[in-house]
């Protein structure tokens, strides 16, 4: 059972970062160039077809780092990659127009916090102004731009945040573990990990409902 979570787990937070990844350093076609051709509409949000290509071309390769030979056709298939990146920058912007309906803001010290501690930015401990215009100007972006990309992200995991806000492990639950500590906590984290995973997609599947999605697949086929 442990093993079992802990794979899905596993699988959850590369997804999920993934989908950071491609939002703040490649997710802004719809900031600057409205006119591209969208693989999906949700609501008044956009993915277009390069937003999604680099996603999926970011998601092969943090399997193949992960996984080396093991990641191959086969496993691609099994893990329906396609499909699944889609779903994932779906739901971020699902859960993105549901924090600004709820009226959820990132301050800019919040946001400042997240620039300065990003580890692309940071040498020696420190967050290097050089280094990160130097990361963004590679990536053809603009501080204004990445910074408010970075912005959307931030609202929408502390969306996430808000949603699984609830989560925990019961007294009985808690009174049921014992043995090695370690095997304890990762354990626990790999439980709430899957019940916050669970919380969210309901949220999300309920919140597609009252949003016009519209999506078209034939674009990534």
């Amino acid at each position: 059972m442990l093993k079992t979570m802990r794979r899905h787990a596993k699988y959850f937070y590369v997804l999920f970062f993934i989908v950071i990844l491609t939002f703040i350093f490649w997710g802004v076609g719809p900031l600057d160039k409205p006119t591209e051709v969208s693989v999906a509409e949700i609501g008044d949000e956009k993915i277009t077809i390069e937003d999604y290509w680099r996603a999926h071309e970011t998601a092969r390769q943090r399997y193949r780092e992960m996984y080396r030979d093991k990641f191959d056709e086969e496993m691609e298939k099994n893990l329906n990659l396609k499909e699944t990146v889609l779903n994932n920058l779906v739901d971020e912007k699902v859960l993105l127009i549901s924090a600004k309906e709820m009226g959820l803001t990132v301050t800019d010290k919040e946001l400042q916090e997240a620039v300065i501690n990003d580890p692309a930015f940071i040498r020696d401990g420190v967050f290097k102004k050089d280094i990160y215009l130097r990361v963004l100007d590679l990536n053809r972006l603009t501080p204004e731009m990445f910074e408010t990309s970075m912005r959307q992200q931030l609202l929408a995991l502390k969306m996430r945040r808000l949603i699984g806000s609830s989560i925990d492990l019961s007294d009985a639950e808690l009174k049921g573990m014992s043995g090695d500590e370690k095997l304890i906590s990762q354990l626990k984290q790999a439980i709430l990990q899957n019940r916050m995973d669970s919380v969210v997609k309901s949220y999300v599947d309920n919140a597609k409902q009252k949003i016009t999605i519209k999506i078209n697949k034939e674009l990534i086929s």
